[in-house]
């Protein structure tokens, strides 16, 4: 039967993998920035169109029921959007960009418009988010179609970035965890 330090050493090294783990996360979202747009353009035309394969094999298989062509429509669809990814990264990441671009500005304006009407409790960071996702989007919008080659591309890294951050945190948390568990039981254990 294992103890409690064997136990702490086991799960101090699975933080400790975890805290690598966020390291190398957090050093991929450095460097990935500026291959990120381009590699995650390929990398959503592939799905798409794996996605669109397996679709139209499973209505294929659903033939006689009455959901059959709405199957087919949609994995048509998806192969459709994942030729037109694949054949062309640059465009499809322009056009995302110009949506993400939009996404800011629209939900920037209801923000600042909501936040005034309503002068809730969270009026100034309501007010503080609306002109943050306005100025975003219309930096993103002012630089379009060359914001294209980095925008998405940051995105990704900085949720890379973020994820990796998060999984250090939990790994040196859960060794600290570890460390005080273990030494207090064995020093209840030295006691007994």
């Amino acid at each position: 039967m294992a103890g409690p330090t064997t136990e702490g050493r086991r799960l101090k090294r699975s933080f400790g993998g975890l805290s690598l783990l966020g390291v190398l996360l957090v050093i991929a979202g450095l460097v990935y920035t500026g291959v990120a747009t381009l590699t995650s353009m390929l990398l959503f035309g592939w799905l798409l169109l794996i996605g669109g394969v397996v679709g139209l094999l499973h209505a294929i298989q659903a033939r006689g029921t009455p959901y059959f062509w709405l199957g087919v429509v949609v994995a048509a669809l998806n192969i459709a959007a994942g030729v037109v990814v694949l054949r062309h990264p640059h465009g499809t990441a322009e056009a995302l960009t110009m949506f993400a671009a939009l996404l800011f500005l629209t939900g920037g304006v209801f923000r600042l418009a909501g936040s005034v009407v309503v002068r809730g409790p969270q009026f100034g960071w309501t007010l503080l988010q609306g002109a943050f996702g306005l100025l975003l989007g219309l930096l993103v919008l002012f630089d379009w179609p060359h914001s294209s080659l980095y925008v998405l591309g940051c995105f990704f890294s900085l949720a890379l970035l973020f994820d990796g951050l998060g999984l250090i945190a939990t790994g040196v948390g859960g060794r600290r965890i570890v460390s005080l568990v273990t030494d207090q039981m064995t020093h209840e254990a030295d006691e007994k």
